[in-house]
């Protein structure tokens, strides 16, 4: 059965005469939401602490290389993984190892680094003739192989399998999140490094995703694809999905162009960059900016520069954006991969006439029912689930916001009945739970689908591996 989610040029046809793909996505979903960042101005932000958490990195089963008040140089490992050792999580900044924080039974929570003022790094030796076996290390030791996923499974790469295909997204359409492309302008050098490496280790072609009429330039070696249309439109998976989808038995990659760029900078100057940019963003954000910082960096002076409003509410910080993103406390860290911090109203200290069934037109829907849906001003959101859960109602509501050729009900209750045969029929292989943020958003069951679909991708992996 067809989905008919996207308007895509025929492969051939693309590969023969045009060399550019253009596809244009029907469904999603753009939530317009207050608190975005209004220029391009960045802030200098100093932060002292950064933190790495494993949990950010699924398929990564971390074992600890450094102990509490350690040194170590920007770049240099911290943690490896179990089972493949050469695949490393790398230090963002130069410092002292602050904490090595562990919860139950052992389990490494985060590992803090407290940046010194001076910042060295690590330097990698690069072979003159670059063989695919050395790409993958050093794509592995430096830590850059964990900042990419692979699908199936939506895990760190598999540094034993090479893949059929790489999928670049330069394109963040999750709500208040900034362009990427803003993050690598005048870098083409270091993105066509970039791409020479990943082309040492790849079968297949590299494709970059870029919005019409993006200013970023042709990156040689690499095929262009201009997406258009709503979130979840920026996902990777979402767009290999509409380009050349991977099947049972192949092995893609999906990364970020910022991504991209950190492994030319490696290539080119013989180690990576963990510098970024975030947005502090939301409703209960009094001056929305862009802060210049690295990754993992301590939430609260990005906090104290961007000012939380006075407006008396309990507030939820969210790492990332208000669809995909974790919670964390004003003391906590920014989760990878997200460069971006939401905060809005927690929406437990409200008293509302009618509740969740309010017909105040200043209250966002998805439903025609509601006056919110016509509206085209920017909403205040709150956490609240607005309704309690309940059984799944099969009813398309998933289907009209996922521009993918899948059927997401039957597969999520494929994946519920751990029903391995009718989960791979149903393209578990294609998914990831970031593509399911927007059906969560407009789920009338009000069910955690992410969680569900991280579940089971996790019980296919351990299932057939």
């Amino acid at each position: 059965m067809k989905n008919h989610s996207s308007i895509v040029i025929p492969y051939s046809t693309y590969h023969k005469q045009t060399r550019r793909m253009k596809i244009k996505l029907k469904k999603g979903l753009d939530l317009k939401i207050a608190g975005g960042v209004s220029d391009t101005a960045v802030r200098d932000v100093d932060v002292k602490l950064f933190a790495i958490t494993p949990d950010d990195f699924p398929g990564f089963k971390p074992k600890v290389d450094v102990k509490d008040g350690d040194t170590v140089l920007a770049g240099a490992p911290i943690m490896h993984d179990k089972n493949h050792e050469d695949v490393k999580l790398v230090a963002p900044v130069a410092g002292t190892v602050k904490a090595v924080v562990r919860g139950e039974r052992r389990k490494v929570m985060r590992i803090i680094i407290e940046k010194s003022d001076d910042q060295s790094f690590r330097q990698f030796d690069l072979p003159a003739k670059m063989t695919e076996a050395d790409a993958m290390r050093l794509l592995s030791v430096s830590g850059l192989l964990a900042e990419m996923r692979q699908r199936p499974y939506d895990i760190v790469p598999n540094p034993d399998i090479a893949p059929r295909d790489i999928f670049v997204t330069a394109i963040d359409s999750a709500p208040l999140a900034f362009s990427p492309e803003f993050a690598v302008a005048d870098k083409t050098a270091q993105l066509e490094a970039g791409v020479r490496l990943l082309k040492t280790v790849c079968k297949g072609k590299i494709y970059i995703s870029v919005r019409p009429g993006s200013k970023l330039p042709a990156i040689s070696g690499s095929e262009r694809v201009e997406v258009s249309g709503p979130h979840p439109a920026g996902n990777a998976g979402v767009q290999a999905a509409n380009i050349a989808p991977v099947n049972k038995g192949e092995t893609i990659w999906t990364l970020d162009i910022i991504t991209l760029c950190r492994i030319g900078q490696l290539v080119t100057s013989g180690h990576p960059d963990f510098s970024t940019l975030v947005a502090v963003t939301g409703p209960e954000v009094e001056t929305p900016c862009i802060a210049r910082t690295f990754e993992g960096a301590e939430v609260k002076p990005l906090l104290d520069t961007a000012k939380i409003k006075n407006s008396g509410h309990n507030i939820r910080i969210i790492s990332g954006n208000v669809l995909t993103g974790v919670a964390t406390d004003p003391d906590g860290f920014i989760h990878f991969p997200y460069r971006q911090l939401t905060v809005i109203a927690e929406g437990d200290d409200k008293a509302e006439f009618m509740g969740w069934a309010s017909l105040s037109p200043s209250k966002a829907s998805v439903s025609p029912t509601f006056p919110g849906h016509f509206s085209n001003k920017p909403f205040t959101p709150d956490a609240r689930l607005n309704g309690g859960r309940r059984a799944m109602i099969m009813s398309g509501e998933y289907d009209r916001v996922m521009p993918m050729d899948i059927l997401p009900e039957y597969l999520l209750k494929a994946i519920i009945g751990r029903n391995i045969d009718s989960m791979e029929k149903l393209g578990i292989y294609e998914i990831a739970p970031e593509d399911f943020g927007a059906a969560e958003y407009v789920d009338t069951s009000k069910l955690p689908l992410q969680q569900i679909v991280r579940e089971g991708l996790d019980y296919m992996r351990e299932a057939l591996e």
